[in-house]
């Protein structure tokens, strides 16, 4: 008698395409977060305005990095899903190519003309994260140097690091796509 496994491939097949489509839903959200977070960072930095009170100082030093770290952490969260993208995908091809299945079917994650296609349009994301992290960092590293001139002089180190760390921000997004899936 044959022993027929407790869980078929159909069944892992749909779990593992569920659990992709649950990662590139997490990607869209981290995006959202980014986006969420650099608002209220600006707004942040416009609403603590230095006014005629003295005496009152603002942490701008500190608001300032937050564009960058918010950067940084999306980066680090695209990477997360696009290495659990690659992972799952070459689950599904191992599941496409039980019993030679693939050579019989179009398999989405077997055929390069699928997976490479697939992977050409979800780019798209990569492309609008580091266009956002750029332009993000840009309207608020750039309004923090508007709003607080003198402060910032006095602390150059903070600019320096807020620039270095949104250009590695922008680099490991646009460098993303070179740990994606390929079929082998």
């Amino acid at each position: 008698m044959a022993h027929t496994p407790s869980v078929d491939a159909n069944y892992r097949f749909i779990a593992a395409s569920q659990e992709v489509n649950a990662r590139i839903q997490q990607r869209q959200q981290a995006l959202a977060l980014y986006v969420t977070l650099v608002v209220s960072l600006l707004a942040a930095l416009v609403a603590l305005k230095p006014g005629d009170a003295a005496g009152t100082a603002v942490p701008v030093e500190w608001l300032m990095l937050g564009f960058p770290t918010a950067a940084v952490c999306l980066a680090f969260l695209n990477y997360k899903a696009e290495r659990a993208i690659t992972n799952l995908r070459r689950f599904l091809s191992a599941l496409e190519q039980l019993d030679q299945a693939h050579e019989r079917l179009p398999s989405y994650n077997t055929h390069a003309q699928w997976a490479l296609g697939a992977n050409h349009a979800r780019r798209f994301h990569d492309y609008a994260a580091a266009v956002l992290v750029a332009g993000g960092n840009a309207v608020g590293l750039g309004a923090a140097l508007k709003i607080y001139p003198q402060r910032l002089a006095e602390a150059p180190w903070t600019l320096g690091l807020a620039v270095a760390l949104s250009v590695a921000a922008v680099a490991v997004l646009l460098l993303s796509p070179r740990w994606g899936f390929t079929p082998e």
